[in-house]
Order: C-alpha cells, then sequence, then structure tokens
C-alpha cells in the first residue's frame, strides 16, 4: 500500500513538473513581440539604446542578444558610453568598438540585425546622443561636443538626443532647443530624438520632434535586465521603435530612420505620426461581420488583434451598441465581439474608431476608419 502511495505521488509530481514546464513555455512565446507590415513596408521591431558591461551596464553582451532574442526583435543596437566607463579598471578595454564585436558573434546563430552604435556623453548643452550606422565608435570620442557630431556624420551616422527631459540634466523635465542644438540641426548633424526613455514618456519630447521634423523614437536605455526593469513576468514588454522600412535590412532601417518612418510603443501605447500609426493599426485589427441577431436591427462585429499592442477604441460610428459602451477594448492577440444597433438592418460597410490607445500629438489620438469583411 505504501509502494503505491509512492508511485502515486510521483505521478502526481511528474505531472506537475510538466505542467510547470508547459506553463514556462507559453510564458517564453507570450513575451514575443509582434507586429503586422502595413502597406509597402515591413514592420521591424527595434530598440537602439542599450548598455553592458563595456559602459554602465550590469551584463555581458550574449545578454543582451539573448533577451532580444526573446523577445522576438529584429534589430538592437549596443550604444556603450564613450566618455563614461565606470567598469573600466575591472574590464579594460580601448577598443570602444568592442561591445559590438562580441555582439556580432553571438548574434551569428540567430536572426537578428546587430547595428553598430555609441553614445556621446556631454553635460547639457547638447546632453547625451546616440550615433548609429558608425563604423569606429573610437573616432567619436572627442572632448568637443561639435566635432563628435562632426565626425559621426562622417561615418554616416543617424543621430538622435537621448531622454531630453532627463531630471538630472533638466530640473524641470522640460527641454528646449538650445542655440547649440540648433546648430546641430543647421548642420545635418541631429536627425532624431527619444520620446519614449526606459520607464518614461515626454509629450514635450515629442511636440519638439513634431516641430523640428526630428524622428521620434522609443527606447528601453537597458542596464539591468529586461525582465526585471520592465516587469516582464507581470504581462510588461520593453519600450521599441517599430521602423517601417521597405525591406528587413540594416540599410533599410537607416533609410527609414532619416526619413522618419517609426512608431514607438510605450506601455501599450502606440506613439508617433498619424500616417504611420493609421495603417498600423488597419493592419493589426480586422473586423468581421458575424451577421444579425435573429430578426433584429443588431448587427454582430468581431474584432480580431493579431499584434501585441492592447488596442482601447471609441466607436464613432454615430451607431448605439447593443453590448457595451462607446469604449472597445481588445487585448493583443485576442478578439472582441461588439453588437451594433444598425439603420434599417443595413450590413455596416466600416466602423469609424478613435484609437485611444495611440498618441499623435498632445491630447490627439487618430481616428482610423476600420473596413468590415463580410
Amino acid at each position: 500500500m505504501d509502494q503505491l502511495k509512492f508511485i502515486s505521488r510521483c505521478s502526481w509530481f511528474l505531472l506537475l513538473l510538466v505542467w510547470a514546464n508547459i506553463n514556462v513555455i507559453g510564458q517564453e512565446r507570450d513575451r514575443k513581440i509582434t507586429f503586422p507590415d502595413v502597406p509597402g513596408f515591413v514592420s521591424l521591431k527595434c530598440d537602439l539604446h542599450i548598455h553592458t558591461v563595456f559602459s554602465d551596464g550590469s551584463v555581458w553582451p550574449d545578454i543582451r542578444i539573448e533577451e532580444a532574442v526573446k523577445d522576438d526583435l529584429d534589430a538592437i543596437s549596443l550604444t556603450e558610453h564613450l566618455e563614461y566607463q565606470p567598469h573600466l579598471d575591472d574590464i579594460p578595454h580601448p577598443d570602444r568598438n568592442r561591445s559590438y564585436e562580441l555582439a556580432k558573434e553571438y548574434a551569428k546563430p540567430y536572426d537578428l540585425m546587430i547595428i553598430h552604435g555609441a553614445e556621446i556623453t556631454k553635460d547639457m548643452p547638447p546632453g547625451h546622443a546616440n550615433a548609429l550606422f558608425i563604423n569606429d565608435a573610437n573616432l567619436l570620442n572627442h572632448e568637443d561636443p561639435l566635432t563628435a557630431y562632426r565626425a559621426a556624420k562622417k561615418q554616416g551616422a543617424f543621430v538622435f538626443w537621448n531622454h531630453p527631459n532627463w531630471i538630472q540634466q533638466q530640473e524641470d523635465a522640460k527641454p528646449i532647443i538650445s542655440s547649440l542644438h540648433q546648430q546641430l540641426m543647421d548642420e545635418d548633424l541631429l536627425h532624431g530624438i527619444e520620446v519614449v526613455n526606459d520607464i518614461t514618456y515626454s509629450e514635450h519630447n515629442f511636440e519638439l520632434a513634431m516641430e523640428h521634423g526630428l524622428t521620434a523614437l522609443g527606447t528601453s536605455d537597458i542596464h539591468g535586465l529586461i525582465d526585471w526593469q520592465f516587469g516582464l513576468a507581470d504581462g510588461g514588454h520593453r519600450p521599441i521603435t517599430i521602423v517601417f522600412a521597405k525591406k528587413r535590412s540594416v540599410e533599410s532601417i537607416k533609410e527609414a530612420l532619416f526619413d522618419g518612418r517609426t512608431v514607438s510603443w510605450f506601455n501599450d501605447v502606440l506613439i508617433g505620426k498619424e500616417e504611420y500609426i493609421a495603417p498600423l493599426a488597419k493592419s493589426s485589427l480586422s473586423l468581421s461581420s458575424r451577421d444579425f441577431i435573429g430578426p433584429s436591427s443588431v448587427e454582430e462585429i468581431l474584432i480580431n488583434n493579431n499584434s501585441s499592442a492592447r488596442y482601447v477604441l471609441r466607436n464613432l460610428s454615430n451607431l448605439d451598441s447593443y453590448n457595451q459602451s462607446d469604449i472597445i477594448i481588445v487585448e493583443p492577440g485576442g478578439e472582441t465581439l461588439v453588437q451594433v444597433i444598425t439603420e434599417d438592418a443595413k450590413p455596416l460597410t466600416s466602423m469609424k474608431m478613435e484609437v485611444l490607445s495611440a498618441v499623435v500629438g498632445k491630447e490627439k489620438h487618430p481616428i482610423v476608419e476600420f473596413e468590415i469583411k463580410r
């Protein structure tokens, strides 16, 4: 009898292990970031501001590769500080390209693009900036900011202003364009600006991007672990820049960044120009008619979401909902059934929605008309 109890307990233990393993696999799948392509472009998921122990980060470059692969990113850039090297006594490296070279090797088994970058670290103005698509980070290490930016331009770099709202350099968190920043833009030395950095979103940064024609970016600026910083175990996600490129390549990403074809994703909010958020929303959400409910004027519309973003919508179709308010929520990878009271039982061909979980300007959300498939 004791032997049977032992076998029974072992069986339950083995079942528990199998369940736990399946649950872990499910979590690994769930963390993968998914966004559909849009007409004319592929949607590439990028994190272009990352640190390792080769500047002030806490991990070796291989960890950054593994995190990016688990998140199913398309491209990352290890942007180590050129001037700030707190681990230099323990990890001496006169070659500032070392982090990138290691990352390239670690990424070889995976379908992950590594963009060569570095962080030009200066006091305000001009503050910190990332230079991407460079050839040699060592040549950017100059005391004078203008000399460093001009050296980046010689290498064909795309340069963006990092966390302009950072309270350690801007106490009121409201950045302004200084005369030096204006000179950088006039000389075509500054091309983008972070609207999202780590756990902060800045409306002021976004306004500067729109006002000055700077490409808006969202980055993790990760120093520790992605999982811990962004609460992945609790359903969080790292901030990313969705780059709308003509094809999946480093050169296409570069061309798209210079052209400003980006949307940032932060805390389930999409931030960018309406011309790019609208097609992304249309590609992410599909509306299909489930026909009418019996002999009535109520039509059922099923909304499917094939992206990782949580969509919060407001119905602007001037048609009353039968089963909920005018606010419609569609979870990532999920679906929501909406019942709409039509006019004279005429089948709907489209629904106009305000995407409340997207920002295209100060207190402004995009309005998108979704076609209803039958």
